[in-house]
């Protein structure tokens, strides 16, 4: 059952029984009027309605409207004297938080409908005065869940379908009501149209700009920022972690209807420890390509702050910006440096690590994180527990076939040569134990010379000349693979195919 239906319900509950007060917490207020108006047909009811623009008005009798003067409480005062069962919903009130005069006045209103079974109904998402709530009944009304998001769409898509190109079908309507996932029905609405407009119409790639749209309705968080994806990625290797993904990506997508019955969770994300420069940090731009998902940077080191109480509330701005972009992937480069401050007795530390660990375990959004670790020892025994990461992947330097594929990608990017096979074998062979970012680099070095020579031959013998110039990291740090390695083949699933497979 939707949140529409259920708090329609409720109201209606309410309603029945002469409930004195009744608090609607929702910042959707034309959602709510649409909700009253089902609540009061279906009772037989009147219901009046105070907003600041169009004052008194009914929800159920059309051209009847009342000018109060931007006063409705002295207005709703008589009519719960002189009218027993009268039903009034105050549209647009002021703060009801503190003990003030106002809040004072309707205490008063709320003593009165009690006596003459009358209902007041205050709409508003901000706190309300202690005393005065003990008088009533509080309802929420989310934003539409998917099902209603659907509805949203396809009836947005019929209404404009003859006037543009929509070629979205069954497929595309499900997915835009997956993106769309925490937002009202007017910024719905408002996303729609402008994708619409700029687009001319709706076509399958335009999926994609709902994406963009979505980071623009929300303040900016200083430690989070957006990152753009190439839509021609190129991602060598990390087989086993594409199947992954792959098959994680319907569980990701899925209604939460059918997660439910399953009683299923959407997944977590993923913890990618190994080797630097062998494709941790790409894999984040990787998932959020394939998913067609915004990306999200959280630099965690930001958000320690040396006043009191300000590292918890960053932390928790950040989490809530990340919950209301959902769908989305998130990425924490090198996790371990971040979290690694709440050792030591360090009490803010401990506490922002624990709203962290919290949200991860429990969050109800759709956020996928990828984290990467190159000292996995210095991340904290918390992190590794089952359900706060999906899976932990680790990363090993690229096998032959890996360091082929880098190999061909950045000889035609950057050299614009393609080698043969017997060419490619020599290549291969002259970078074993080699990262894909030692291969980068070499590759590019020798880009830079032709460049400034103005050359554009390349041999097979220059190339492998940078190769036996470099020291590449197995070579380095001997003893920091091995146990990177031992932990890997203990700990974690291997992220790419072996050599024997």
């Amino acid at each position: 059952m939707s949140n529409f239906v259920q708090t329609q319900k409720e109201i209606k509950t309410y309603l029945l029984a002469r409930v004195p007060l009744i608090i609607f917490d929702t910042a959707e207020r034309g959602r709510a009027e649409k909700l009253l108006r089902r609540v009061a047909q279906e009772i037989s009811a009147d219901i009046s309605y105070y907003t600041d623009a169009r004052q008194v008005t009914s929800l159920t009798r059309s051209g009847i409207s009342m000018n109060v003067d931007r006063d409705p409480l002295s207005y709703i005062q008589n009519e719960f004297k002189h009218k027993k069962g009268a039903i009034f919903a105050l549209g647009d009130c002021r703060r009801l938080g503190d003990d003030t005069t106002y809040a004072r006045e309707v205490l008063n209103l709320v003593y009165l409908a009690q006596e003459s079974s009358c209902t007041l109904i205050l709409i508003s998402p901000d706190p309300v005065w202690g005393r005065l709530a003990e008088f009533g009944m509080m309802v929420r009304l989310d934003h539409p869940n998917a099902e209603e998001r659907k509805g949203q769409i396809e009836s947005f898509v019929a209404m404009y379908g003859r006037r543009y190109p929509i070629r979205w079908g069954e497929n595309e309507i499900l997915r835009a009501a997956a993106l769309l996932q925490g937002f009202s029905e007017t910024q719905i609405d408002n996303i729609l149209s402008s994708v619409l407009i700029e687009h001319a119409g709706l076509q399958k790639e335009d999926l994609a700009e709902l994406v963009n749209q979505k980071s623009r309705l929300y303040a900016v968080v200083p430690s989070i920022q957006a990152v753009q994806v190439p839509a021609d990625l190129p991602v060598a290797g990390l087989e086993h972690l594409k199947m992954w993904l792959h098959a994680k990506q319907k569980i990701f997508f899925s209604p939460s209807e059918q997660l439910h019955r399953y009683d299923l969770q959407t997944p977590r994300g993923i913890l990618l420890v190994g080797v630097p420069g062998c494709g941790k940090s790409l894999s984040a731009r990787m998932v959020a390509r394939e998913w067609e998902l915004p990306l999200f940077r959280f630099d965690l080191g930001t958000i320690y702050d040396k006043y009191v109480g300000e590292s918890e509330k960053k932390m928790k701005e950040a989490l809530a910006f990340l919950d209301n972009v959902s769908p989305c992937v998130v990425w924490i480069d090198e996790i371990e440096k971040a979290l690694s401050v709440s050792d030591g007795g360090n009490d803010v530390g401990r506490r922002v690590l624990g709203q962290f660990l919290f949200w991860l375990q429990e969050s109800e959004s759709r956020v996928f994180l990828v984290a990467t670790a190159n000292d996995v020892q210095a991340l904290p025994s918390e992190l590794f527990r089952k359900g706060r990461f999906s899976e932990i992947f680790f990363v090993d330097l690229p096998n032959a076939a890996e360091r082929k594929a880098t190999l061909r990608q950045y000889c035609e990017r950057s050299l614009h040569w393609y080698p043969h096979e017997k060419e490619m074998e020599r290549l291969v062979e002259a970078t074993c134990g080699f990262t894909y970012a030692d291969i980068e680099y070499a590759v590019k070095n020798l880009a830079e010379d032709l460049l400034l020579s103005h050359e554009t031959d390349v041999s097979v013998s220059a190339l492998t000349t940078r190769f036996f110039q470099m020291i590449p990291y197995s070579k380095t740090y001997p003893e920091t693979l091995e146990q990177l390695r031992a932990w890997g083949a203990e700990r974690a699933v291997n992220a790419s195919e072996t050599e024997e497979e």
